[in-house]
């Protein structure tokens, strides 16, 4: 398997993404401009606080915004002097005093002021010497008194000495002088030192907290980290398991990008499918806090991380389970809390508290992964029985604790953990249950574990075989198809199964469509011969091998061995509704592509769904979308859908991407279309392979982005015994054609029409041929032209379809001469040319699909037979799907037909924002002379007032500006 890796792979859409990684290059102060301003008003206030005392929990960033503040303050003058204190500070008496008045006076020194007295220094050293507190309060106090201002940065206070704590809380604050100020940092925790409390009480002292942050100040920080834009499922699973504590967004981020969990596709970055929860490694900050403590806290917070969901019974249970006495886990617990490690969560009456919860649940993450099994698996049985005695179910824990999400999975990880601890028949039932109310489960939250764990609680053969069908399915739609492959063909192999005709079937059709999935051509050349088949073992009834031959024959393209093989079998698959059909669809499907759509029509109907499994009816429907869309008949999709009542969201990606690239809904399409490339999910079944990318790259062309759209295209290539690449060469094509290489782009279409010609395909040819047929007008070829035009309308008689139609009207039309005028033409070939374009019209906007109305407008109000009053509407269109280039040369249309252009200021803003595209993709200026059709001065003068306007500099300037969307899109536009 072969595919290109860009060199700019941050701002490309490239088939599985590049691996992320955490930039550390700045510390992130996201959503602490707040808090910094409020400190740096303290400071610049001539009357303000002497100290400004900053506090937060483990992990809220207050080293980061200590260093922060630092660079800021250096930056507009002020000198800051930063100390730091540790843990093992406290048993130094009066260290931080002397620390402080070291400081000072190096930093006099430094500024070339003479030093105070007789040497501070050694009078403070001599006051540590003598444990004279009053003496060092002198001594300090005098430091701070004299004429050099600075900023003394004190982190982590809260580990200092109590006499050093003591003196800074007893200084004679009018003696010191106002541009001389403290900023310390200090955990916020009740065993924090209570000097530090007392100090931050004083007076002369201000308080302040940094929270944990927002959602949206994640998705912030996680943009930052990454240099991506994340994807909203990723960001919700940041903020979750940090709960928006600064320390614990890192400690995620570091863990998946060291697995290589997070992949980046045109600038935004996903989660990988399957990627499992960062175990926190001991060295962490939030793993030694709790190592600290030592036992029996490890061990009670190992019992928490399992029971906590159980409120107050937890304390109880833990006791029985750890064979410690009440005493000593509630002692535990404080203990605990006192750390920062969980928080109690009090009852309303203010009574004992309801329970306990780890404030990040990234640290119970950890503590549980580090259980051993024997432990886990007596935790959550225990845990499973205490809520099945208290009538509850796996949908509706209800302690109080939990959330929304949480009380979906809580229960059914516990029962899935519990293993062979718990009735085995209730936990089936509950994990399956469980796993249905997720379906489909796009962010991997149990589904998968859940069947998988019923396989194993299943003792019966026949029950066991359907639970691990079930697993199968579970697995091929996490996209992990090495599971589902694997479990599939162990149904078929298994001597002993009991499953039913129908179930045989559906596992014969996943096996073959996961091998598909995973790209495995030589494994889907073996299942289409009939010895493969004879070979299983196990109860292989003939329809279903019959059925999975039919199947792979059409994931290989091999058409007309499909009619053939379709053909001798039919009495055999038509027999019965389950068995009819897939292999009908198949069938149909096959003579569809060879140019015979009639049978594909009939199965639309599908009588026998009231007959078979739902799971057999969706998929039979989505197999049936994803050809009509990939046909462009997009009512008919949608009436589809509404006759077998899915609804739009249920479905897959791929499907929804043709769906909303039709619909011209291009936004939700690319961030599919990303999500769909990032994690290697290209390919459909055939015949629309290269539906996705080659859809995809016309978005990218449209908008301007040449490169992105081939280097995508051809990324996508070299696949050895893959799929046809007809859809390819188009798209390649049409890149090529934009660049102004007529040459290439006919290479490109004659080479998809060549492969399309070998195996029979008639499917797919309608827009080779269309747009071959311009690229020979382009070049004065119009015999070639009409040539072309005559095949086109071959396959428009085959097919009829309204894609065919309409590249029919609109090629003839420009064939006439009435589109742009390049040859002449007589009377009765404009009026015919005329009527023709009147009619593509009419035709478009009956399809509704607004680019392919934009396109037909434009070509309706081209040439000497154009209307030209079209462009408007067509301008309209254009800017909808947000495609830039298209609406920029229907703006130079409309100045050339001496129309108004509507918005002068923001056509100036379009214009500048694509010519930064341009730029930004690594276009010279003759390239972008040939995509704008201009010349090269005229792009020249373009870039000088773009450059002038903007106020950028160079050309590596507009690519940061675009990376990082500081170049704001124009408003009528989306981008």
């Amino acid at each position: 398997m072969r595919w290109t890796v860009a060199p700019r792979a941050d701002t490309e859409l490239i088939r599985g993404g590049t691996a992320a990684h955490v930039d550390r290059t700045n510390e992130c102060l996201i959503g602490r401009e707040r808090e910094l301003a409020e400190i740096h008003g303290c400071l610049d206030a001539p009357d303000g606080p002497r100290l400004v005392l900053v506090g937060g929990e483990r992990g809220a960033g207050r080293s980061a915004l200590l260093q922060g503040l630092a660079e800021r303050l250096r930056a507009r003058g002020t000198p800051a002097l930063p100390l730091g204190c540790v843990p093992g500070d406290a048993r130094r008496p009066l260290l931080l005093a002397l620390r402080l008045v070291t400081a000072l006076e190096e930093h006099r020194a430094a500024c070339g002021r003479p030093r105070a007295g007789d040497g501070l220094a050694a009078e403070a050293l001599s006051a540590v010497e003598q444990g004279d507190r009053a003496a060092m309060e002198d001594v300090l106090t005098t430091a701070l008194s004299h004429p050099v201002p600075v900023a003394l940065l004190i982190d982590d206070v809260h580990c200092a000495d109590a006499e050093s704590l003591a003196v800074l809380g007893r200084l004679d604050t009018a003696r010191i002088r106002p541009d001389v100020r403290l900023v310390a940092t200090c955990a916020r925790q009740p065993a924090a030192h209570q000097a530090v409390e007392a100090l931050g009480a004083r007076p002369w002292a201000r308080s302040l907290s940094l929270g944990r942050l927002a959602p949206g100040e994640v998705t912030d920080v996680v943009t930052h980290r990454l240099r991506a834009l994340p994807d909203p499922a990723l960001t919700r699973r940041v903020h979750r398991l940090s709960q928006g504590v600064p320390g614990a967004v890192d400690a995620v981020l570091a863990g998946w990008t060291g697995r290589g969990a997070i992949r980046i596709a045109d600038g935004h970055a996903f989660l990988g499918i399957g990627a499992p929860i960062p175990v926190l490694p001991d060295g962490d900050r939030f793993m030694v806090a709790l190592r600290e403590l030592g036992e029996p806290c490890w061990t009670v917070a190992g019992a928490l991380s399992v029971l906590w969901a159980l409120g107050r019974p937890a304390a109880v249970l833990t006791a029985e389970l750890t064979g410690l006495t009440t005493e000593a886990v509630d002692g535990c617990l404080r203990a605990l809390t006192g750390a920062g490690i969980v928080d109690e969560v009090p009852a309303p009456d203010g009574a004992a508290p309801r329970g306990w919860t780890f404030r990040v649940p990234l640290t119970a993450h950890a503590v549980r992964e580090r259980l051993g099994p024997l432990e886990r698996h007596r935790l959550s049985a225990a845990a499973v029985e205490a809520l099945w005695a208290a009538g509850q179910s796996a949908d509706r824990p209800s302690s109080g604790l939990l959330d929304e999400t949480e009380a979906e999975t809580y229960l059914p990880d516990r029962i899935a953990d519990a293993g062979t601890l718990i009735d085995r028949e209730r936990a089936v039932a509950e994990l399956t249950a469980a796993a249905d109310r997720l379906y489909p489960d796009p962010e991997g939250r149990g589904m998968l574990r859940w069947t998988r764990a019923a396989v194993h609680l299943i003792e019966q053969p026949g029950a066991r075989d359907l639970a691990l069908l079930r697993y199968a399915k579970s697995a091929y739609l996490s996209s992990d198809y090495a599971t589902a492959r694997s479990a599939s063909e162990m149904i078929l192999r298994s001597r002993a199964s009991a499953l039913d005709p129908t179930s045989v079937l559906e596992t014969a059709s996943l096996l073959v469509a996961t091998a598909a999935a995973q790209e495995d051509w030589p494994g889907l050349s073996r299942m289409a011969e009939e010895r493969w088949w004879r070979e299983l073992p196990g109860p292989t009834v003939a329809v279903a091998g019959v059925a999975g031959r039919i199947l792979s024959l059409c994931l290989l393209e091999r058409w007309q061995e499909v009619l053939d093989l379709a053909g001798r079998t039919e009495p055999l698959w038509s027999a019965a509704p389950f068995s009819r059909v897939l292999p009908r669809l198949y069938h149909a499907v096959a003579e569809y592509v060879l140019g015979r759509p009639e049978r594909f029509a009939g199965t639309l109907d599908l009588p026998e769904a009231p007959e078979i499994p739902a799971d057999m009816v969706y998929a039979v429907t989505v197999s049936q979308l994803d050809m009509m869309l990939s046909i462009g008949d997009l009512r008919g999709a949608v009436d589809l859908l509404a006759a077998r009542h899915v609804p739009a969201e249920a479905l897959p990606p791929y499907s929804a991407f043709l769906m909303y690239h039709l619909q011209g809904r291009w936004d939700e399409a690319m961030a599919l279309a990303r999500w769909v490339l990032a994690n290697s999910r290209v390919f459909n079944p055939a015949p629309a392979h290269h539906s996705l990318p080659a859809r995809t790259a016309a978005i990218l062309l449209a908008r301007g982005r040449t490169t992105s759209a081939d280097r995508l295209v051809g990324s996508m290539r070299g696949r050895v015994d893959g799929p046809l690449e007809h859809f390819l060469d188009h798209a390649d094509a049409e890149v090529q054609r934009t660049l102004g290489d007529l040459a290439a782009a006919e290479a490109a279409l004659r080479r998809g029409l060549g492969a399309a010609d070998a195996v029979g395909y008639v499917y797919g040819t309608e827009e080779l041929l269309a747009t071959l047929a311009e690229v020979h007008l382009e070049a004065g070829r119009a015999d070639e032209a009409a040539a072309c035009l005559r095949r086109l309308e071959r396959v428009d008689r085959q097919l009829g379809t309204g894609r065919t139609r309409l590249l029919c009207l609109l090629t003839s039309a420009r064939l006439l001469g009435g589109a742009d005028g390049a040859s002449a033409a007589s009377g009765e070939d404009e009026h015919l040319a005329r009527k023709r374009l009147r009619e593509a019209v009419d035709l478009a906007r009956s399809r509704e699909q607004p680019f392919e109305t934009a396109v037909t407008l434009s070509a309706a109000a081209r040439g000497s037979t154009g209307d030209r009053a079209l462009l408007h509407e067509a301008y309209e269109l254009f800017g909808l799907a947000g495609a830039a280039l298209w609406r920029f040369h229907t703006r130079t249309a409309m100045r050339e037909a001496g129309l108004a252009v509507p918005g002068r200021r923001q056509a100036t803003e379009e214009n500048d924002h694509l010519l930064a595209t341009l730029i930004a993709e690594g276009l010279t200026n003759r390239q972008i002379a040939a995509v704008l059709r201009l010349s090269e001065d005229a792009v020249a003068n373009r870039l000088s007032r773009f450059f002038a306007r903007t106020g950028l500099r160079s050309r590596t300037e507009v690519v940061t500006a675009v990376l990082t969307g500081s170049l704001p899109a124009a408003p009528g536009l989306r981008s």
